[in-house]
């Protein structure tokens, strides 16, 4: 089954023929800098910039347009079984209005794309990134639509306010937000609008995700925009803060080439789908990720943080070196941190060089950066567990 046809507010295509969020005249108004991402046209930063945005971010609360990404509804009595055959991961026993973190797998156990659910009730709700959306659709449609109806959400907007004070500016709007700690999530109106938050988010920080109706996206963002905390993030702030927070980009970080041990998203696979659990197995690429669970099927590469040791940003694509010069793997997504102060970066790395301390070099415009393997997160994450 293919998507439905997006709203009409997402087919205006003036800019290389781009969609846009429903905060598309927003953006302008506030001078944004719009740049095509995922198929949308989005903000990468407003007039104060990168730096300013990820520093207000981690003070305060900063409003981010994540509407591109996708909203997709799985209802009926066989749902949750139903998704759980796809990833490697507790569907069955998540709680009501609780939020999880899932991989759909192929069958080789590559990431087809990592995405959030929800038990709300009577259906899950999942969010799934944006330049995958389409073909997560299809996926889940192909294999799962007999047991369950899929239903698209696509033309709904998804803003997310992140940072220490979010809670306060939030609750302003919608009293007893401040009631949700992380990973979960409840129904709210304002103003006639159905809305659903969760507590989460992609920067390390305490914050919420708020699924809105398109036509009231416009009105909901400048209410927010009108509490005195909160100011408009981009795209590059956007990057900076989920890398400090060592969470994956998909696309640069994990892909179909990827399984969730090689990426070191272990804690994201629960003790019931792995050997000897209650239901262990039967994902796709299960055969592949449980053996290398198990340590039966050695990894040729981990992913790993990274730090630089020369105040020398080491992007995306730099190969990897050990001390004498043979390639070890490369770096996925990189940049001198805001907040840490100094480069960081991630990448894969063969197991031998994958111990937090060891020193490799990156091989930057010809030239070796001293870099040492590090833990992450690079700042410590603040979400608010109650």
């Amino acid at each position: 089954m293919s998507a439905p046809a997006e709203s009409s507010a997402l087919l205006q295509t003036p800019l290389n023929a781009l969609l846009q969020t429903p905060l598309n005249a927003l953006h302008l108004e506030l001078g944004a800098r719009m740049v095509p991402f995922a198929g949308y046209s989005m903000p990468v930063q407003y007039p104060e910039g990168l730096m300013a945005e990820h520093h207000h971010t981690r003070r305060s609360a900063g409003l981010f347009d994540v509407s591109h990404m996708g909203q997709l509804l799985l209802s009926g009595p066989d749902a949750a079984a139903a998704f759980e055959s796809l990833m490697p991961v507790d569907v069955i026993g998540l709680g009501l209005n609780k939020q999880r973190y899932g991989l759909l797998l192929n069958d080789q156990g590559g990431i087809i794309d990592d995405l959030m659910f929800v038990n709300r009730g009577d259906h899950l709700y999942v969010i799934v990134n944006g330049a995958c959306k389409h073909g997560d659709l299809a996926h889940i449609q192909a294999r799962i639509g007999s047991r369950c109806t899929v239903t698209p959400q696509f033309d709904r907007a998804l803003l997310a306010l992140q940072g220490p004070v979010a809670v306060s500016a939030l609750q302003r709007l919608l009293p007893g937000v401040e009631n949700l700690v992380f990973m979960t999530g409840h129904g709210f109106t304002w103003n006639g609008a159905d809305l659903y938050v969760t507590r989460s988010g992609y920067t390390g920080e305490d914050g919420f995700e708020i699924s809105v109706p398109a036509a009231s996206a416009d009105a909901f963002a400048r209410a927010l925009l009108a509490q005195p905390e909160v100011k408009p993030i981009g795209l590059g702030a956007r990057n900076s803060l989920r890398l400090e927070a060592g969470l994956c980009l998909y696309g640069n970080d994990i892909d179909t080439t990827t399984t969730p041990v090689e990426a070191a998203l272990n804690w994201a696979m629960q003790k019931v789908r792995r050997t000897g659990g209650e239901r262990a197995g039967g994902f796709p690429g299960a055969d592949v990720v449980l053996a290398q669970l198990d340590g039966t099927r050695p990894l040729t590469r981990k992913r790993v943080g990274l730090v630089a040791l020369e105040r020398v940003p080491v992007r995306e694509h730099v190969e990897l070196q050990s001390l004498d010069g043979a390639k070890i793997g490369e770096v996925t997504s990189g940049l001198l941190g805001p907040s840490a102060d100094k480069p960081v970066a991630m990448g894969y790395v063969t197991p031998e060089f994958a111990t937090a301390g060891t020193r490799v070099n990156a091989l930057v415009r010809g030239k070796t950066v001293p870099m040492e393997v590090a833990p992450m997160p690079f700042v410590p994450n603040r979400y608010y567990r109650g």
